[in-house]
């Protein structure tokens, strides 16, 4: 996403119980949608139109990982958030969502700060 999702859209995110079963499973350890659909005991569809909405707000990341069952790849996912907060200032709802830092994100804003 290129701008951060307003509070309404994170809101609903986080109302939804899919949504939120997805990021609990997935705080434990990467998974890959099939295994969300057993875990979370939702549709294919609906775990993969959640998986969007997600990642689209900056909230689950996708990675690709060697799948060790038939040696081919296989799309996993994992949270992007530590912490999401509202705070009532100056009139207004202010949201902060406090990501995970990838490594290789890091390592990139280190030697752009160089």
């Amino acid at each position: 996403m290129s701008e951060d999702p307003d509070l309404e859209t994170v809101a609903g995110l986080l109302e939804d119980e899919t949504a939120r079963a997805i990021l609990t499973e997935t705080s434990q350890e990467p998974m890959s949608a099939s295994t969300l659909e057993e875990r979370c005991d939702a549709s294919g569809p609906t775990i993969y139109r959640r998986l969007e909405r997600l990642r689209d707000c900056g909230l689950v990341v996708e990675r690709t990982e060697p799948d060790p069952g038939d040696g081919h790849h296989r799309k996993v996912y994992a949270p992007n958030l530590r912490r999401v907060t509202v705070e009532l200032r100056d009139g207004s709802f202010v949201l902060d969502i406090d990501r995970c830092e990838d490594v290789a994100d890091r390592f990139t804003r280190l030697i752009e700060g160089m």
